[in-house]
């Protein structure tokens, strides 16, 4: 059909977290070297118009709020000046169990 699957949309938001965390001094592989891990709680995406093959896109993330175990994130995905989708996500920080811990000092100010 020569659109984008939808579900390369959920990749191109983690990359756009891990580019964003990146991008303030952070970087993930520390986060799980210390026992801690950032879990999709919550992805909700709104298509507004079909990524196409070969498109040349621009992904905005930006920290919607941050409590002490949770961060929600924003995303706007462009082609040019058009708006093709928009979505959040919440991640939640747990050990290797899976138990909630609280978000490390620093990181939700990254």
């Amino acid at each position: 059909m020569g659109v984008v699957h939808h579900a390369n949309y959920a990749i191109w938001f983690e990359m756009g977290r891990t580019e964003m965390l990146r991008s303030q001094g952070g970087n993930y592989r520390d986060l799980e070297t210390e026992g801690r891990f950032l879990v999709v709680v919550d992805l909700a995406t709104r298509f507004k118009k079909p990524a196409r093959y070969d498109d040349e896109l621009t992904l905005t993330t930006h920290l919607l709020e941050a409590t002490p175990a949770r961060l929600r994130h924003g995303y706007e995905l462009t082609r040019g000046q058009t708006t093709l989708a928009t979505a959040t996500s919440s991640l939640a920080c747990v050990d290797g169990n899976g138990s909630l811990q609280p978000i490390p000092t620093g990181l939700e100010a990254r």
